[in-house]
């Protein structure tokens, strides 16, 4: 066997008394991109920290080119050549995107035409054009993530570690990020990818390994394994068991219609339904409108024309408050802006848009009345924390989206629209809200699921809107589901709206 350019061998780290690692092991090759794969809180992202010198590990010994070593900070990491890339992007957002690709050797006189020179050579490298005088926080979140693997390439980066990296990009961005890092391994770079995106990782991988519990739990090709095995490794059961059977859902009255909608071209003359214990899904390609729709019905935009109508009776939705006391409720794309406050705790975040259940006569919290409420949602939700006191922040992304969902299961409204239920979720935690989601079917709300993961809407959906272009181009029922044909329904109709408006 060829020497592994990094080993990780026997690795254990204890937090407190909880095993965060368990004889954890890791070989890395040199130019190959090896995914990193399991549930939140299996080990993945401590085991990078401690190749990266953010811990010190309790025992176990890291091997470069076969030497044993101790990396005692992240500086001796990049030293060596090692980078890791975080989900929360490392970034200082005031400064330009020069400054940040060297801010780790900045010299004490700096020549500004220089600098500037050297990071627009580094971006090229990377096929984008971006100006290396912008700040960086006026930049899109893709590039913001191109300056993170710019500046990894500035340092002369053996290893990139990559956590999450696709998890807020569209499919655009994430097709391009994923071509930069087959580049990557090309010129001889390794490659530690984490995703929760399956079908990501058996197109970009040479070889994945599987971590449950804090241990190495087997370590495959994508060749010798399949997405149904990888799945029952990560979380104990088959991908055809994540889904709640649908047959026994009874669908009500028709509870929420929408005729006309129409918002700066953004949104072409939507008109659909939802019926009690109905989960209906948006699928299209990003751009299509999807969110969009979604925050008309819910008042956070204005429509230029349309109607919205809750039991057959027209209503004025004008802001969120005026959607939310008429009984509708939205989980946004962006759980951290838009879904929590991710400072305050975890029983604030669950009663603040039904606070008067838990209000006494004088606006007073009654806090034992607050902790049964939310207790009894945690106990429902399966959620995972240290007590309802501690702040959202502190729990893994499949939790936060839990305490998201037991805010509006605790406002009792009958309208629930989810935008990407599941977005950088493990998959343990997505099985988990799929069946949330399905209990809210049950309990006879009308459910509408916007998702860019086709096999998501398939697994939840009793029927599936294909949108294009802001317009609904068709309707796919059970029977007809395939990837094929939604992709079909939404290029088709893409090519038809551009090319009449060629003429």
């Amino acid at each position: 066997m060829v020497q592994p350019l990094i080993e990780l061998r026997d690795i254990s780290k204890s937090f407190g008394g909880i095993h965060a690692l368990k004889g954890a092991q890791l070989q890395l090759a040199k130019g190959e991109v090896h995914a990193l794969l399991g549930e939140n809180g299996a080990g993945k992202s401590t085991l990078m920290r401690v190749l990266g010198g953010e811990i010190a590990p309790d025992s176990g010994t890291l091997f470069d080119n076969g030497e044993a070593v101790q990396i005692k900070g992240p500086k001796q990491a990049m030293a060596r050549g090692i980078t890791l890339i975080h989900q929360e992007m490392a970034l200082a957002p005031e400064l330009t995107v020069a400054e940040n690709i060297y801010l780790h050797d900045l010299p004490g006189f700096i020549s500004w035409p220089k600098l500037r020179a050297k990071a627009r050579n580094i971006l090229r490298r990377l096929g984008f054009d971006i100006d290396p005088a912008a700040t960086v926080g006026d930049l899109s979140v893709a590039h913001q993530q191109i300056v993170e693997i710019a500046r990894a390439l500035s340092q002369d980066a053996r290893v990139i570690v990559f956590d999450e990296p696709t998890a807020v990009l569209s499919t655009q961005d994430a097709n391009r990020l994923l071509d930069i890092i087959s580049d990557l391994r090309s010129v001889g770079v390794a490659i530690v990818y984490i995703s929760h995106r399956l079908d990501e990782v058996f197109r970009i991988a040479d070889r994945m390994t599987i971590m449950k519990d804090g241990q190495w739990i087997a370590t495959e090709t994508p060749q010798q394994t399949s997405l149904s095995q990888v799945i029952r490794q990560m979380v104990g059961r088959p991908v055809d068991q994540l889904f709640s059977e649908r047959e026994n859902r009874q669908r009500g009255k028709e509870i929420l219609r929408v005729e006309g909608l129409n918002a700066r071209h953004k949104v072409r003359d939507v008109s659909f339904s939802v019926h009690a214990g109905e989960v209906v899904g948006l699928g299209g390609l990003v751009g299509a409108g999807r969110t969009e729709v979604a925050r008309l019905i819910f008042g956070a935009d204005r429509s230029d024309s349309g109607s919205i109508f809750l039991h057959g009776k027209q209503v004025a939705l004008r802001t969120p408050q005026h959607a939310v006391r008429a009984g509708i409720a939205l989980v946004p794309e962006d759980r951290k802006r838009q879904g929590v406050v991710l400072d305050m705790p975890i029983k604030a975040n669950v009663t603040m848009a039904n606070d008067r259940e838990v209000m006494a006569p004088l606006g007073f919290i009654q806090s034992g009345r607050e902790n049964a409420v939310v207790g009894k949602l945690a106990q429902q939700m399966r959620l995972k924390c240290a007590g309802l006191h501690a702040p959202v922040s502190s729990l893994s992304g499949g939790n936060q989206q839990k305490v998201v969902l037991a805010k509006w299961f605790n406002h009792g409204g009958e309208v629930i629209i989810l935008d990407e239920p599941t977005r950088g979720v493990d998959v343990g935690a997505k099985r988990e809200i799929y069946q949330l989601i399905a209990e809210l079917a049950d309990q006879g709300l009308a459910v509408i699921v916007i998702s860019s993961e086709h096999l998501e809407l398939f697994g939840l959906c009793d029927r599936v809107l294909v949108m294009s272009e802001g317009a609904i181009c068709g309707e796919l029922q059970p029977a007809d589901y395939s990837e094929a044909k939604l992709l079909s329904m939404a290029m088709t109709n893409r090519t038809s709206l551009l090319n009449a408006e060629n003429f």
